[in-house]
């Protein structure tokens, strides 16, 4: 099965959070209510050089995602 690169999810544990799901390598759950990130891999200390300058850019395309979605529904 295909998924999309990002998913929204909810939960009413958190009725406040707003997550964003990053299926593709690296996977990772962003709250964009306070941009904790939860990483869903483990880094070797070489990757994590690497994830350092490519976390920034996946959780502006995150965020992008998010709003995008939004302006959708709000239409």
């Amino acid at each position: 099965m295909e998924f999309p690169k990002f998913l929204l999810g909810d939960n009413t544990d958190y009725p406040t959070a707003i997550f964003v799901i990053h299926t593709d390598y690296p996977r990772f759950i962003i709250n964009l209510e306070n941009d904790e990130v939860e990483w869903l891999e483990d880094f070797s200390s070489e990757d994590e050089k690497e994830l350092e300058v490519e976390a920034e850019n996946l959780i502006e395309q995150a965020t992008a995602f998010y709003d995008r979605e939004v302006s959708r529904y709000e239409e």
